[in-house]
């Protein structure tokens, strides 16, 4: 098992997306989702992720994909496009470019505040888990640590996410398998977005690509 932890907390930081675009690998499950509510495949440079570059990291739009880069050891950095949902299934696909296996990166859903929201993570050493933010607390549901899986492709690798928050259940996919599902009522809707972090070792560069919302 892996530990979760978390020192300090940099809420809607932009990513910045270098130009090195994101080939998708794979297209949005076939298991019946609903109507489309919002797609983005980061081409329109408008359409409401933040763009912001500081020491301790970058957001931004570049070559038709979305980077989240963090420059930071024990920080996390997540942007959001500003909109609201309640019950929805989101998937896209992560691709790490840069920094440490060690890293963590995933989805966002029910932000019902810039620093309170439910969040849908796994690793590039292949760990996964769904935790929640509220301010400055950051923990796990269910679980003490982050679990391992070979569904999630290690190293340089992109890897199609899929997090379902419906009701109060709350499920992680990755690359079509099931990994997780959890329950927790505290958030009822809100935001959506995408979040990036580090451990002990600066530089996790993530590049996202064809973020869509479904109706469940």
């Amino acid at each position: 098992m892996k530990s979760f932890r978390l020192h300090f907390i940099l809420p809607l930081l932009g990513l910045l997306l270098s130009s090195i675009a994101c080939q998708t690998l794979f297209s949005p499950s076939p298991q019946g989702p609903g109507a489309m509510l919002f797609q983005d495949d980061f081409s329109d440079t408008g359409s409401g992720w933040s763009r912001v570059t500081t020491i301790q990291g970058e957001t931004d739009y570049a070559d038709g994909v979305y980077r989240i880069f963090v420059n930071e050891p024990n920080l996390d950095i997540w942007s959001m496009p500003g909109k609201d949902f309640q019950d929805v299934r989101i998937e896209v696909d992560a691709l790490k470019v840069g920094g440490e296996r060690d890293n963590r990166f995933g989805i966002i859903c029910r932000a019902v505040r810039p620093d309170s929201f439910y969040t849908f993570i796994v690793s590039s050493d292949g760990y996964y888990g769904i935790g929640k933010i509220r301010g400055q607390d950051y923990t796990l549901i269910e679980h003490d640590a982050l679990q391992p899986s070979s569904a999630i492709l290690k190293g340089a690798a992109l890897n199609h996410l899929r997090a379902d928050c419906i009701g109060d259940t709350l499920t992680l996919y990755v690359n079509g398998e099931k990994l997780t599902e959890v329950r927790d009522a505290e958030f009822p809707r809100g935001d959506v977005g995408l979040i990036a972090g580090t451990y002990q070792t600066a530089g996790t560069d993530i590049r996202f690509d064809n973020f869509i919302v479904y109706a469940p």
